[in-house]
């Protein structure tokens, strides 16, 4: 439950998503409204083919929403500005990160270079590959299966391997708002 004092940094007003055209066209998404304060976890929660995972895709820039919904246009502010249309990279860069469904584990890097991959946006600085070595090893202690496995190819890992790769290298970003598609 949001206190007085918390404040939203994610919201969507009226986010529409459709897939084809004319005759074809099939709506998945239609004036999806949600706010998400900061500290607060939010759960989507439908059957399968419910728009989920589009909700999130075109939250996360990865699908571009309708620019007009049922009810007017549709909006996404991330800390009170609108990012509707924005790439994926440049909303990562402003700490809104998506944990994509089927994981998307680069398979032919190890679990390192994968992790590394998730600081990709920061600079490379000494403070900083300080702190991005820091934050590497906060990932293996929080999945310590990932320190065992460090200089292995991610693509030989089993799927609960890559999900834990894959939730770690989204936190490597140091995200604001992380986004878990079916974790």
């Amino acid at each position: 439950m949001n206190s007085p004092a918390s404040r939203v940094v994610l919201s969507c007003t009226g986010l529409a998503k459709s897939y084809g055209k004319g005759a074809g066209e099939i709506r998945v998404l239609v004036g999806v409204d949600l706010a998400v304060a900061e500290g607060e976890l939010v759960a989507l929660i439908g059957a399968n083919g419910a728009g989920k995972s589009s909700t999130l895709k075109a939250i996360a820039g990865l699908l571009a929403p309708a620019a007009l919904g049922v009810h007017g246009p549709s909006a996404v502010l991330f800390d009170g500005e609108p990012v509707a249309g924005l790439p994926a990279h440049a909303l990562a860069a402003r700490g809104l990160v998506l944990v994509p469904e089927g994981r998307g584990v680069f398979g032919q890097l190890t679990v390192e270079e994968n992790l590394a991959m998730g600081a990709y946006l920061r600079s490379a600085d000494a403070a900083q590959r300080e702190a991005i070595a820091a934050d590497r090893d906060d990932i293996y202690r929080r999945f310590p299966r990932l320190r065992e496995r460090a200089r292995q190819s991610a693509g030989t890992l089993s799927g609960g391997e890559q999900q834990m790769l894959a939730m770690g290298r989204a936190l490597m970003a140091r995200p604001r708002v992380l986004l878990l598609d079916e974790p």
